[in-house]
C-alpha cells in the first residue's frame, strides 16, 4: 500500500500498517522521515506540486491496490484516478456537511452552532470529499469548545477510524470492477456543504458573532492551519 499526506497523523499510519504487517510500498510526503516511519528502506518520494503528475510511479510501486490518502492536501486527479487504484481518504470532518478543508470545516461548523462533528473514511472519486462513505466517527461539540479543542478531537477520531479501518480496506478483494468493502454507516439527510479558502474569505463577515472568538482559537494549530491563519490576518486589518 502506498501513503499520501503529511505531518505527525500520517507518520503514525505508516508506523500503524507497517507494525501490522502490511507492506508500506512508497510514503508520498515531504518529509522523508515519514517513510522511515515503516523502516529505513521504504521508499520516499516528494509529490510536490502535484502527486498526479507522479501517476506512473505510483501504479507501479503499488503492490495492492491501495491508496491511502491521511492528512492529505493534494487534490487526485487524472490520470491517477483512471489507473484502477483503490484510493482511501482519511478525513477530519463528518460528511457530506464538512467537505474540504479541515480548517476550515471547523471554524464554520462552530460559527453555525453545530453539535456534532467527527472524521470520516471516505472513497475517493472526482470530486472533493464526495466518495462513498466506509466509516465515520461522530463525537459532540459542546457551546464552549473552541477550535483547537475540536480539531484535536477530530484528528483523535481520523487515527482510530484509520486503525479499525486499516484490516478491512486491506483485506479487500477486487475482481475487475467488484469491489467488497467495509459496510457503511446509514444514510444520512445532512445538507453537502463545502469549506475551501473561499469561505474563508467569508470569515470577516462573521467577526462580530458571539461564536467567532471560540471558533478561531486556533492554540497550537496555529502552523497546521496556514489557510485560516491568513485569513484571520485579513481580518484583523479590517478592525480600527
Amino acid at each position: 500500500m502506498i501513503f499520501v499526506g503529511d505531518g505527525a497523523l500520517l507518520r503514525r499510519a505508516v508506523a500503524h500498517a507497517a507494525a501490522r504487517g502490511h507492506r508500506v510500498d512508497l510514503v508520498c510526503s515531504a518529509d522523508p522521515l515519514d517513510a522511515a516511519a515503516a523502516g529505513p528502506a521504504t521508499p520516499h518520494l516528494d509529490p510536490a506540486p502535484d502527486v498526479n503528475a507522479h501517476a506512473d510511479t505510483l501504479a507501479a510501486a503499488c503492490t495492492d491496490g491501495i491508496v491511502w490518502s491521511v492528512n492529505n492536501r493534494h487534490i487526485f486527479r487524472a490520470p491517477l484516478l483512471s489507473l484502477g487504484l483503490r484510493i482511501v481518504n482519511v478525513h477530519n470532518g463528518l460528511l457530506p456537511q464538512h467537505r474540504g478543508l479541515p480548517s476550515a470545516a471547523i471554524a464554520f461548523a462552530l460559527l453555525h452552532g453545530d453539535t456534532e462533528y467527527g472524521a470520516t473514511v471516505h472513497e475517493v472519486d472526482a470530486g472533493i470529499d464526495t466518495g462513498p462513505v466506509l466509516a465515520e466517527q461522530r463525537f459532540p461539540v459542546g457551546p464552549e469548545d473552541r477550535f483547537h479543542q475540536v480539531m484535536l478531537r477530530g484528528v483523535r477520531a481520523c487515527r482510530t477510524l484509520f486503525e479499525q479501518t486499516l484490516p478491512a480496506v486491506a483485506a479487500t478483494v477486487t475482481t475487475g470492477a467488484t469491489v467488497t468493502a467495509p459496510p457503511a454507516p446509514a444514510a444520512r439527510t445532512a445538507p453537502s456543504a463545502y469549506y475551501g479558502t473561499r469561505a474563508l474569505g467569508r470569515l470577516a463577515d462573521h467577526r462580530h458573532d458571539p461564536a467567532f472568538a471560540r471558533a478561531t482559537d486556533l492554540g497550537p494549530f496555529a502552523a497546521h492551519a496556514p489557510e485560516l491563519a491568513r485569513a484571520l490576518d485579513l481580518v484583523r486589518a479590517m478592525e480600527p
